[in-house]
């Protein structure tokens, strides 16, 4: 299988471009480099050393005997996505370049321009290309469970069905988006669709949780491989960045009463899900939506889970509920389906104990690069000031 990753530069994208290509699968990788910029502007870094795209390519074929293929450029720009597509001719396309972070879509007018122009248009134009020139090829997207909000009511998987002054439909389900990142997804799955129903095209939409975790088998290879790892308020997802604040003994940051509550998976499962997705496509003009996570834990639960696991390495960690930046249900009714990916083979990473005494012992390895600087919250979802602890 030929297969065109989108992103992979990125934490995800640089593992899933090593896994299909250690498959025996034929892989080129598209980025412009985006989020290494973005996180720099922010005064951040990735916690691992990671290497150029050029490098990574060089070890990779080093190590493991195969070839990945590079773009660089901006798929929002120009006819750039669409030479791409035409040149490599993909059976499957992974989409994981997009601007990732809610706090980043928030800081302020031009950041959400950024967002909404590079993610929205980016994949529009994708549609296009796929249209012109790939027709037949599967787009597996990286979507976001944040599309559906907190609804009171079980998340399905995309599509819910109906009753309706005594009629019935199977409709998609509604969203309700918390950031302007979140809204941005929600367009991408509304043009998708679209595409699907009137191009005939074949996608799948992967409706993600938070991801967390460090390695994975490849990147363990050589230390040229590894993938970025973000701490910092913009970009650390919750997990992540609550690892980091135990090894150097800052406070965990849980905003609000901690009582947020979402599906989490482990970038091992991240993998597997994207393997399984692309291994067994939908019909021509089928749009399927995969909700994919393994577990769901509030908030609150992870900080003691990494205060417990932390302190069975003789780390002292305090947790510190501090005002919530965002505009969220901090007490809410959480309930969604995620069976698809399950009988399609998934065999979930769940979370441990383990688990997190080796994503410590990594970051203690690399604690000299930490900046605490970066941690705290100050990002604001209203306009008001933000304060800094809850009494």
């Amino acid at each position: 299988m030929r297969v065109l990753i989108l992103g992979g530069d990125g934490y995800l994208g640089w593992p899933t471009a090593m896994r299909f290509s250690g498959g025996g699968h034929e892989v080129g990788v598209v980025d412009n480099f985006a989020r290494r910029r973005w996180v720099e502007e922010a005064g951040a870094h990735s916690l691992t050393p990671i290497a150029t795209l050029d490098e990574r390519i060089d070890a990779w074929r080093e190590v493991a005997g195969r070839e990945i293929v590079p773009y660089v450029g901006d798929i929002s720009e120009g006819t750039f996505v669409a030479e791409v597509v035409r040149e490599f001719e993909p059976d499957a396309i992974v989409h994981y370049g997009e601007q990732p972070s809610a706090p980043w879509s928030m800081k302020s007018v031009d950041h959400a321009v950024t967002t909404q122009a590079n993610n929205v248009i980016g994949s529009l134009k994708l549609l296009w290309a796929i249209r012109e020139h790939a027709p037949d090829a599967h787009l597996v997207k990286l979507g976001t469970m944040g599309e559906y909000g907190t609804p009171n009511i079980d998340i399905e998987e995309g599509f819910i069905e109906i009753e309706h002054n005594g009629r019935r439909d199977t409709l998609p389900f509604p969203k309700l988006p918390g950031s302007l990142y979140h809204l941005s997804k929600v367009h991408d799955s509304n043009n998708i669709h679209f595409a699907c129903r009137v191009w005939g095209l074949r996608a799948t939409d992967l409706n993600q949780g938070v991801v967390y975790g460090i390695e994975t088998p490849e990147t363990r290879l050589d230390e040229r491989l590894a993938t970025r790892f973000d701490y910092d308020e913009l970009f650390g997802t919750a997990l992540n960045r609550f690892a980091v604040q135990a090894v150097i003994g800052y406070p965990l940051t849980v905003y609000g009463k901690g009582g947020q509550t979402r599906g989490f998976l482990n970038i091992l499962d991240t993998l597997q899900c994207v393997e399984l997705t692309a291994a067994n496509p939908p019909a021509a003009g089928e749009y399927r939506v995969f909700n994919q996570f393994t577990e769901v834990f509030n908030v609150g639960d992870l900080a003691e889970k990494v205060r417990h696991a932390a302190g069975e390495h003789g780390m002292d960690v305090q947790v510190d509920h501090v005002t919530n930046p965002r505009l969220e249900l901090e007490e809410h009714y959480y309930n969604p389906t995620h069976t698809k990916l399950l009988s399609l083979g998934l065999r979930p990473t769940l979370l441990s104990e383990t688990l997190i005494e080796s994503m410590l012992d990594v970051i203690q390895r690399h604690r000299d690069r930490i900046s605490e600087d970066v941690i705290a919250p100050v990002t604001q979802w209203r306009p008001e000031p933000l304060g800094q602890t809850l009494t």
